[in-house]
């Protein structure tokens, strides 16, 4: 599914505002956003999916803009943080109820999840009455990856995948993505402060800084230096206001 923003302007007070004036991510892709804290990440992602008000200007997915449709939303899945879970559940009825509301039926959901079992650990899935609230971190972070992943969907958006996982996780992870993109073409949005990880996974990457898009290249053996060499930097680099022609695009 396409991604198109058109003169976004987010602004929270005097302290902080996100401006991108264009940026696409075509249909089929791999586009990483990373950023230090405080960057913008969050609220773009939040902006994309339509859980923020924008001040100014819109984003469009497969050409509907987002707060003004909800066809989008059924080819659509994501996994920003916690509040996306839910918490008095176990792994088992969570995944159950969210396969639900993609009409997928109960054997549907137990045949998609057959690839996600090795994912898991200490038996989080199957017989495991622990509700997702008493699971570990990393653990309840792989339960709302796996919902994300479970609907197959057009659009998958990922908020710090790798957080919390252990090494052997994390490497599982890269595998179910590119599993996904192959098997689904699935366009996919994937930010996370691990720069080796995310470009690994995407083959676009654009850093945000102070809410405005300061680079976005196409990802090649030299991005992983090239990142790690912007963030190493002593001396911020001032990211010019953006003008009405300003573009970001990933393809």
């Amino acid at each position: 599914m396409r991604l198109e923003v058109q003169n976004l302007v987010k602004r929270y007070g005097e302290a902080f505002t996100l401006s991108i004036p264009e940026l696409i991510v075509e249909d089929d892709s791999t586009f990483g956003l990373v950023g230090n804290n405080g960057a913008g990440k969050t609220t773009f992602l939040r902006l994309a999916l339509d859980l923020l008000e924008a001040d100014d200007g819109g984003v469009f997915l497969g050409g509907e803009r987002v707060d003004r449709s909800v066809a989008w939303k059924t080819r659509t899945s994501a996994h920003l943080d916690d509040a996306f879970l839910i918490d008095f559940l176990t792994p088992d009825e969570f995944l159950s109820f969210v396969g639900s509301t993609y009409d997928l039926s109960p054997g549907e959901i137990d045949a998609r999840l057959d690839p996600f079992r090795s994912f898991f650990t200490d038996d989080v899935l199957g017989q495991n009455t622990r509700y997702i609230r008493d699971l570990s971190t990393g653990n309840a972070k792989k339960v709302g990856v796996v919902a994300a992943l479970l609907p197959q969907p057009d659009l998958l958006v990922l908020d710090e995948p790798f957080a919390n996982l252990d090494p052997r996780s994390q490497i599982q992870l890269k595998d179910l993505l590119a599993r996904q993109r192959a098997d689904h073409s699935s366009t996919m949005i994937v930010s996370s402060h691990d720069l080796l990880h995310v470009t690994d996974v995407c083959e676009r990457i654009a850093v945000l800084d102070d809410g405005r898009i300061a680079r976005d290249e196409p990802t090649t053996e030299e991005t992983l230096k090239d990142l790690e060499a912007y963030f190493s930097r002593e001396t911020p680099v001032e990211v010019p206001p953006p003008s009405g022609n300003g573009s970001a695009r990933a393809t």
